[in-house]
């Protein structure tokens, strides 16, 4: 699997009360931390990529593709939500394995698959536990465990670990730049705080008001010379 570049060109959507316009080009292999106050349109720009929304004008590429209009099964997505996705009837190990097969249709080489992503996420011996018998941040180990088994270049990650503490925070920013290593993967986290990511970012991408107003490596977006925007959301004086 390689790492795609992602592009966004001039893109416009609009809904009753909500407008933005986007422009940015990620690096194949970034790890981005997206940030911004909240209706920045963080987690448009993530629903954008993935196709959960369709602009009305420009254009989305992943690698040399354009899927502007292309349902989200048929990109090269994946993507996880803070509150995990997990169904709460499942084991653990199922709710990875409708990564592979929505129905469960599993084989054993399918359920190898899922056994060999559990223990890679470190969730070894614990496949058959239901979300409701596993802590917070070992459910989102399981929805990253799923992302592994469906193989898809781009890792697009919403706010997974805001209601996780400041170490596990961390803990779990490590595993996901782990895995963007060993996976050859693009990834975009959405982030209310850039201090948990900026030693492990790639690149920073600050919105503001529908628009990427910053793009460039953390310590330049989120350092002095960022700008007043950056520096009133961060709190500087």
């Amino acid at each position: 699997m390689t790492a795609p570049r992602i592009r966004l060109n001039n893109v416009a959507f609009a809904r009753s009360d909500y407008a933005c316009l986007l422009d940015l080009d990620v690096p194949a292999g970034a790890l981005v931390a997206v940030t911004g106050p909240s209706g920045a349109g963080k987690s448009t720009l993530l629903d954008l990529i993935a196709g959960f929304e369709i602009p009305q004008s420009g254009s989305i590429l992943i690698g040399e593709r354009d899927v502007t209009g292309d349902a989200p099964v048929d990109r090269p997505v994946s993507m996880l939500f803070q509150d995990n996705n997990l169904f709460a009837h499942l084991s653990a190990a199922d709710n990875v394995g409708i990564g592979i097969s929505p129905r469960l249709a599993l084989t054993g080489d399918d359920r190898e698959q899922v056994q060999a992503a559990l223990q890679r996420v470190g969730l070894d011996g614990k496949a058959g536990r239901l979300p409701r018998q596993l802590s917070g941040g070992e459910r989102q180990r399981v929805a990253l465990a799923r992302a592994l088994v469906r193989d898809r270049p781009v890792l697009l990650l919403d706010e997974p670990f805001a209601a996780l503490g400041p170490a596990l925070r961390r803990e779990m920013a490590d595993l996901v730049v782990d895995l963007r290593d060993e996976r050859h993967l693009t990834v975009l986290l959405v982030t209310h705080e850039p201090a948990d990511v900026a030693g492990i970012a790639s690149h920073v991408a600050f919105l503001d008001a529908g628009r990427v107003h910053a793009f460039g490596l953390p310590a330049d977006v989120l350092g002095a010379g960022g700008g007043k925007a950056i520096g009133d959301y961060l709190g500087r004086r």
